[in-house]
């Protein structure tokens, strides 16, 4: 039973009714969903979900949405089997369940998935996107794994990183104005400390009136007063991943 007085702030907003363009395989010792575009490309992103899981509708519609953009995208489950969350779920139990899916430890994970992407489907250029857990996921990566190109951290989680800012890659965040998840004095202090500490390109995007998981979780057909902001937000990714693959 879900504990009305104190919900999940990530609500689920809106789920897609989407069911993909692409396959579900097995990589390694993990699934993964994987959407190739219909022209042979060597660029690839890895697509890492938020705590609903790799099988939402909705972040298998973003993955299909980059192959369309001449992308391959893979989303692999990063919860490792371990059941993701579930709207229903009682939000007082939330820090114990997030205690064990750990956005900070998914190295193994990652190099199983960019040995696939190299040997399977000749990807030479590979970047990054995620989505709250994963955008928290997206900013670890950045920070320490080499063989990525670029990463767009959309609506992460940052207080997970609050000490660490020396980015080794081009690296996007994607905010929303009225996130009750990422308060936007974490999102000022995230860019003074990227200002101090960064040498790579970057950049921080506040998108006004929009609430967390926008990019992904508002159908721009039901919300007409956020479809400006979705859609620029979507634009605003696909083009800077262009720039840096």
């Amino acid at each position: 039973m879900a504990n009305e007085s104190r919900p999940c702030p990530c609500d689920i907003g809106d789920k897609f009714d989407y069911g993909g363009r692409g396959q579900e395989v097995q990589v390694g010792h993990i699934k993964a969903y994987v959407c190739k575009p219909s022209a042979s490309t060597d660029k690839a992103v890895i697509v890492i979900h938020d705590i609903f899981g790799w099988q939402l509708p909705n972040t298998r519609y973003i993955a299909d949405m980059l192959t369309t953009n001449g992308y391959v995208a893979i989303c692999p489950d990063f919860f490792v089997g371990q059941e993701a969350w579930k709207p229903s779920n009682d939000w007082a139990t939330f820090n114990d369940w997030v205690k064990t899916r750990d956005a900070g430890k998914i190295d193994k994970e990652v190099d199983v998935v960019l040995k696939y992407l190299k040997d399977q489907c000749g990807a030479k250029k590979i970047g990054v996107i995620g989505f709250c857990w994963g955008g928290a996921a997206v900013q670890h990566l950045m920070l320490k794994n080499p063989h990525l190109k670029t990463g767009v951290s959309l609506y992460g989680v940052i207080s997970r990183f609050e000490d660490k800012h020396s980015l080794l890659h081009p690296t996007f965040f994607i905010f929303a104005e009225k996130d009750d998840v990422v308060p936007l004095e974490q999102v000022t202090l995230l860019q003074q400390k990227l200002k101090q500490n960064c040498k790579v390109d970057y950049e921080v995007k506040i998108y006004p009136g929009q609430t967390h998981g926008f990019v992904h979780r508002k159908r721009e057909d039901i919300n007409p007063q956020d479809k400006p902001y979705i859609e620029e937000g979507r634009r605003d990714m696909i083009n800077w991943l262009n720039k840096y693959l």
